[in-house]
């Protein structure tokens, strides 16, 4: 029998984003609940009517409810994913975790404030149900492929992280920081394998222009860390640049290269970063890898989640921490 599973918040991730069609597929958490061969989509509720209706067409699932506390007692979904704003996340988890919901499935950021953030942990913690925060790179495999190198000092010790996003161009910095952001801190958490020391930040967030710089260190092994996030940029950037002993990575949205330290070709007697043979990932999986971390949980009382509640309110501490 196949896992029911339901959507409360049909937008962008929730559904619309799978008709991207320069997206690697799946994409949002309908396509990753169809693609995935031991879950059945049985449903979704969005306050918005077009909403509904637009994915009940998609999907041919019923959405004509009245809340999502009548959808999930009408449907019973073992996973529920919940894609709305995040000042109903908490809400929704509740709500999900008396309805007998198995694992809960919380889009980033895991809540607008740390008292909601620490209502789903506590949740979380009392196993009275499961929540995967999706920040869904650390189910990607160039970025797992990444770790591997850091764990294996394939190219040394690693020394330093410099993190880079640019995610609009009228975009207030904390607005960023406070979204997209939540990948880049819990990814850079993810590859270090330690939380972040409290930081410091040189600029204004608050502005809708310029450039601010975040500067911590991992709480285990020092390691400094950076992050610029900017404004006015007519593209997007996230990028993360790993300084080793003998070596580099720079990995981001669509790319991962390697460099390694060989004889200079330019100056006698000095070494440089040479660029070297490195994958290529033309698919990373990190929506059906996520996915297939839900399913995993739901069947195992025992699991713990890739991503959970905890790392989700952890990177939002860091955030809320800068201010914004």
């Amino acid at each position: 029998m196949k896992i029911p599973c339901a959507i409360i918040g049909l937008g962008r991730i929730g559904s619309l984003l799978e008709a991207d069609p320069l997206r690697e597929k799946p994409c949002t958490h309908a396509g990753a609940i169809v693609d995935n061969p031991q879950c059945h989509l049985v449903g979704g509720y969005d306050i918005d009517s077009g909403r509904r209706a637009q994915f009940a067409e998609t999907w041919k699932v019923p959405t004509d409810f009245s809340s999502a506390e009548v959808m999930m007692d009408t449907l019973h979904p073992m996973i529920v994913h919940i894609a709305t704003h995040p000042d109903s996340h908490a809400y929704y988890v509740e709500l999900a975790a008396r309805k007998n919901v198995k694992v809960v499935v919380c889009e980033k950021p895991l809540a607008d404030s740390l008292t909601h953030a620490q209502r789903i942990v506590r949740l979380h913690r009392s196993k009275k149900i499961k929540v995967l925060t999706n920040h869904e790179r650390r189910y990607s495999l160039d970025y797992l492929h990444t770790q591997k190198r850091i764990q294996e000092k394939a190219m040394g010790n690693l020394l330093s992280i410099y993190g880079r996003l640019y995610f609009g161009r009228t975009t207030t910095l904390a607005t960023q920081m406070l979204h997209d952001g939540t990948h880049l801190v819990d990814i850079i958490s993810f590859l270090v394998g330690s939380r972040l020391k409290q930081p410091t930040v040189e600029g204004n967030l608050h502005k809708k222009k310029g450039t601010a710089f975040i500067h911590t260190k991992s709480v285990r092994g020092g390691i400094p860390i950076c992050i610029e996030v900017g404004a006015e940029r007519d593209h997007l950037v996230f990028e993360l640049i790993l300084s080793f002993t003998s070596g580099r990575i720079e990995i981001g949205n669509g790319f991962y290269r390697e460099y390694g330290s060989k004889e200079s070709p330019f100056y006698e007697g000095y070494r440089s970063l040479i660029p070297q043979s490195a994958p290529t990932f033309h698919e990373t999986g990190y929506f059906r890898n996520m996915m297939s971390d839900a399913v995993a949980c739901a069947l195992d009382p025992d699991r713990y989640p890739i991503s959970s509640a905890e790392h989700g309110a952890e990177a939002l501490r860091f955030i809320l921490s800068l201010g914004v």
